[in-house]
């Protein structure tokens, strides 16, 4: 009996252990640490108060590597309670759908939904179906859906469109608080990024209570190139694996989703957007030529929704003045380079359409590097 309950202890240590270790992909569970300012709760985009992310992966046979992702700014019904937005485009070699409303009114009517380039229209479809059912809105005639998208057809049989709108509603239906799945999920099933396996990665970031304690949270679609820097490390040059250099293509795309509950009116939001670039460019991102690199900004401030309600004439608001502006900026750059980072750490190798195959970040290697350069002990 001693023996057996040796062996059951053993066991259940064993296993712990390799969940723990299952659970450990994040950049923070390496020791390393991205910035200056604490996370929220998560690090997630859903620490920012009232967000939900849903996802549907579809990996089916030997060729269909995709999916798609949702993130609600809000649980209430988004169409009659807009949200103040922005859209900033860094590099537009990209299929945005909804830009041109959301730049002349400020606001966004619908869920945020993620997918691959040629799934951009049944997306559309599912958010409009969405947005129609719901109760308060029998009467609507015009939905500006915001689909953003990168294109997986490296991985993913992309021509075959598998991306259904029934599936976009329903994984805006199973959109969810708390922890957010990354790596090959959702939109990032099929992704790469610097020549390894890309994905959804996401963030946060909580502002000192002098500052006014506000959350900026950030999840991307990482499926981009350039020369990778980890915490400032050249882990690129240090493993001879970038553009110019090898086959290796700096060309691809990354969608960013940035979304605070501070009270920020459009122009604001469009400064903030631009600031995630800059988050983008400390992994080493160039935005090259054919690389669609957008921003979608999001402020969740209840105060400071859009009633669709017509007889609104006059609005009262509460909008952050310029000079506090700062520290939100600080924020979005830190939480995207973080999320970026994440999308790598937990993404895994994935083999797809013709027998293409995209290795998993290194990170036992990486892990040397951040010793060797003292990120790290």
């Amino acid at each position: 009996m001693k023996k057996l309950n040796v062996l059951l202890s053993l066991l259940i240590f064993m296993t712990t252990l390799a969940h723990a270790q299952t659970e450990k992909k994040r950049v923070r569970d390496y020791g390393i640490e991205i910035g200056v300012l604490r996370t929220g709760e998560h690090n997630a985009i859903t620490d920012v108060p009232g967000v939900t992310v849903g996802h549907t992966t579809l990996v089916e046979g030997d060729s269909i590597r995709t999916g798609v992702t949702a993130i609600l700014p809000h649980q209430g019904n988004i169409f009659q309670q807009k949200v103040p937005a922005a859209i900033f485009i860094g590099n537009g070699f990209g299929k945005l759908a909804g830009y041109s409303q959301v730049k002349e009114l400020g606001n966004i009517e619908t869920p945020i939904v993620l997918t691959n380039t040629l799934s951009v229209a049944a997306a559309t479809e599912g958010l409009i179906s969405y947005t129609l059912q719901m109760e308060g809105n029998e009467e609507v005639r015009s939905v500006n859906s915001v689909v953003g998208e990168t294109n997986d057809g490296y991985l993913n049989d992309i021509r075959g469109r598998h991306v259904k709108p029934e599936q976009v509603v329903e994984t805006i239906e199973k959109a969810k608080s708390g922890p957010v799945q990354e790596g090959n999920v959702g939109a990032g099933t099929g992704t790469s990024a610097f020549g390894y396996k890309g994905g959804i990665g996401t963030a946060s970031r909580v502002l000192p209570a002098k500052e006014g304690g506000y959350t900026v949270g950030v999840l991307v679609q990482s499926n981009f190139g350039g020369v990778l820097e980890i915490a400032g490390v050249p882990v690129a040059k240090e493993f001879k694996n970038y553009p110019y250099y090898n086959s290796y293509e700096a060309d691809g795309s990354c969608m960013i989703v940035v979304l605070t509950d501070a009270p920020l009116d459009a122009r604001n939001l469009e400064r903030l957007a631009e600031r995630a670039l800059l988050g983008l460019g400390k992994t080493g991102g160039i935005a090259s030529n054919g690389s669609g690199d957008y921003v979608i900004a999001v402020s969740t401030a209840e105060e400071n929704r859009v009633p669709y309600d017509e007889s609104i004439a006059v609005r009262d608001t509460k909008t952050l003045n310029n000079e506090h502006m700062t520290p939100l900026f600080l924020a979005t750059i830190e939480a995207t380079e973080e999320a970026i980072l994440n999308s790598m750490f937990a993404a895994e190798e994935m083999t797809g359409r013709d027998g293409h195959t995209l290795k998993a970040l290194p990170v036992e290697k990486v892990m040397e590097l951040m010793r060797k350069y003292g990120r790290v002990k």
